[in-house]
């Protein structure tokens, strides 16, 4: 190996450190930012399942099924089977936090009625993704241990950046999301102005998370790259 080795003073791992660091950023400010507006209650009164069945019917989504799932945040949009998955904290719950997180998962449910090409893209990136995440590392190590087989290193950082480029592509996909979300709600009767403010900054505290995992994943990415370019 050449600078860039293994070493316990190998210098790019500041690159991991970065991306750690801003991950837990991203992961404690989109809590506490929940957390504060899912204190606000509704006006209206309405739950995080009312508001996505009202926005889903005047989308003409009739036929999309809305389901309470396990956990906090776990909420999401299955193309697959066209359901709406909403954790505990966001189905009955009348919080402008919650409604804005049913909001947003609405917003990928129109993505795929609307055939909106990123999502597509990332659908299509899936089981590629799925083969990266799990082998490109341990590729990687073993290339190592086999006195730097180049074929098994090249192979796995390929693989990585498949996860990356998957990544990369979700970040249009949840801003497009939540700019729908927040577009709907707002010209709808289902909160007033100043909650759709407050969804807003819900929203965009939940996208950093996404941009923050991108981000992670290039630093790790391009860590690989310096240490496999500079070898002996």
């Amino acid at each position: 190996m050449g600078y860039y080795g293994f070493g316990f003073f190998d210098p790019t791992y500041i690159l991991v450190i970065i991306g750690i660091v801003i991950s837990l950023w991203a992961s404690i400010y989109v809590r506490t930012t929940f957390n504060k507006y899912d204190k606000f209650k509704s006006k209206q009164n309405i739950s995080g399942a009312e508001a996505a069945r009202y926005i889903l019917d005047n989308a003409g989504l009739q036929d999309v099924e809305i389901n309470e799932i396990a956990g906090e945040l776990t909420d999401n949009y299955n193309p697959r089977d066209k359901t709406l998955n909403l954790s505990q904290s966001t189905h009955d719950s009348t919080s402008v936090a919650a409604i804005g997180v049913a909001a947003h998962e609405c917003g990928h449910a129109i993505q795929d009625q609307k055939n909106y090409i990123p999502m597509r893209l990332r659908s299509f990136l899936v089981p590629a993704v799925n083969i990266g995440s799990t082998v490109s590392i341990p590729l990687i190590f073993i290339g190592v241990l086999f006195s730097m087989n180049m074929t098994l290193i090249t192979i796995g950082i390929w693989l990585f950046a498949i996860v990356v480029l998957f990544q990369v592509v979700t970040l249009p996909v949840e801003f497009n999301a939540s700019g729908r979300a927040v577009r709907i709600l707002g010209s709808s009767s289902l909160i007033d102005n100043e909650e759709v403010s407050q969804v807003k900054k819900v929203l965009t505290a939940a996208a950093l998370t996404y941009v923050a995992a991108a981000l992670s994943s290039i630093l790790q990415l391009l860590r690989l790259v310096l240490l496999f370019n500079n070898r002996d």
